[in-house]
């Protein structure tokens, strides 16, 4: 075997030895990818099909100690390091190019414990693997809205989902946390162990370490819910639009509601309110009766559904494999003026797959304290965010284009800050206003779990002075 050209963690090439190579597949249970063999291919593709990167190396781990040995393989040599949980990153920052992906895709296990209503997932785990082992008990926590998100990824840049108003977002309900660190050790942490690193591990968890396995708090949910969607026409979507948000504003923690402009299957721009109520079927009827009254509605699709069915309305929006782009804001309110707005853009969207979307905060997320976790943004009631998808890669800047007209034009509605899970290439400026106040002590964690960096391939927090 030839030597591998690979990338460094300073953005350098070196030639790895093939002995090296095989020293590290050696070690591993799980096995080590090269260009060319079978399933590489497969196996470095990412949920944006925009991305189409190519590691040196995939190390395809089948538990924690494979993970431990990659890092450390890793530091050894200086290479450049990527982390696949789900590869459901808006930027595609779970491939790196040149380098070695750490590949959780094999760990996949979830173990559910019904008398402690607890959850044990390790860091491949998928959102749906989640729900669905977890239903079987008739429990749940929360998790985001596309079943093949990966729960790791999720949970470490925060976690909203259908079940947020009601219990806290995914990183409220993790108890605990496995992490290999950069110098690839194995970490408990928890509120009572590491908590320092715990901290951290909820909401910037990405860039301390590779989360192995997460303990969740789970709660009564299902197995049959009471949700879907009402419709409107673009034409009377200023008003069904107004009044989602003085409904939803007032809405009891148990409903979360989430409004999108999307493209019917016939062609014709609509506004879909989607809403779930995590109560009893009577009181959901109560509540959700102005929401279906209102119009009326060119469509009504509420009604008792299973809950993972619900879980995996989403996922026809939002397929493997096509071009994804997006921008997003924080938002207290929706102004008249953002509501006029967002109508005029989406009647120029470029694609019939577009989205605007806004998805509801609130509830038990306000109540967390902003500096509780590093999660800050407590105070935000809805993340928006305007999706470019589409399929022939040569139309990316018509794309791009559109999304970046709607966050200059939203900027003026926003808290000057965004959700760290939809964060691209914005940088540093950007990072520290989805951080906030709590931007500082991450910085100190940084410096402390991973001084040099190594883990850097993320929404980054640079350790400095």
């Amino acid at each position: 075997m030839v030597p591998l050209e690979v990338s460094t963690r300073t953005g350098g090439r070196i030639m790895l030895k093939d002995s090296a190579a095989r020293g590290l597949a050696e070690s591993l249970r799980g096995e080590l990818l090269r260009p060319g063999d079978g399933t590489y291919d497969q196996t470095r593709r990412v949920w944006n099909g925009m991305i189409d990167h190519r590691p040196a190396l995939i190390a395809r781990c089948a538990g924690t100690a494979d993970v431990a040995a990659a890092v450390a393989f890793a530091r050894e040599h200086d290479l450049l390091v990527s982390v696949r949980g789900g590869g459901h990153n808006i930027a595609g920052k779970a491939v790196c190019v040149g380098g070695l992906m750490i590949d959780l895709s094999r760990m996949r296990g979830v173990a559910v414990d019904p008398l402690h209503r607890a959850a044990r997932v390790e860091g491949g785990a998928t959102l749906g693997e989640l729900d669905g082992a977890t239903q079987l008990s008739g429990l749940a926590t929360t998790t985001g809205v596309v079943t093949h998100t990966g729960v790791a990824g999720l949970t470490l840049g925060g976690g909203v989902g259908r079940l947020a108003r009601k219990y806290g977002l995914a990183c409220d309900n993790l108890l605990a946390a496995e992490v290999v660190t950069a110098d690839a050790h194995v970490l408990s942490t928890s509120a009572t162990e590491n908590s320092d690193l715990f901290w951290g591990m909820r909401g910037a968890g990405a860039n301390f370490g590779v989360a192995t396995s997460l303990e969740f708090q789970l709660h009564p949910v299902g197995p049959e819910v009471l949700g879907g969607v009402v419709v409107h026409p673009l034409d009377r979507a200023r008003e069904a639009l107004r009044f989602y948000y003085e409904f939803s504003r007032s809405a009891p923690d148990e409903l979360t509601a989430d409004a999108f402009f999307l493209t019917s299957p016939d062609g014709d721009p609509v506004l879909a309110i989607s809403v779930f109520h995590a109560g009893s079927m009577e009181r959901g009827e109560r509540v959700l009766e102005p929401l279906r009254r209102f119009g009326p509605p060119l469509a009504d699709q509420v009604g008792p559904v299973a809950y993972t069915q619900l879980q995996a309305a989403g996922d026809p929006f939002f397929p493997i494999g096509l071009h994804y782009y997006w921008k997003s804001h924080f938002l207290e309110e929706i102004a008249d003026d953002a509501i006029d707005a967002t109508v005029d853009h989406f009647a120029g969207a470029p694609s019939p797959r577009s989205l605007i979307v806004f998805q509801q905060y609130g509830g038990a997320v306000s109540r967390v304290s902003p500096s509780e976790t590093a999660f800050r943004h407590r105070n935000a009631q809805y993340d928006n965010f305007a999706a470019s998808v589409w399929t022939d890669p040569r139309e990316l800047e018509v794309h791009k284009q559109w999304a970046r007209q709607w966050w200059d034009m939203m900027s003026r509605f926003s808290v000057g800050a965004e959700y760290v899970n939809n964060l691209g290439e914005e940088g540093e400026d950007r990072v520290r206003a989805a951080y906030g106040d709590n931007y500082e002590r991450l910085v100190a964690l940084k410096n402390e779990h991973d001084p040099a960096n190594f883990f850097r391939l993320n929404a980054n927090i640079p350790p400095g002075g």
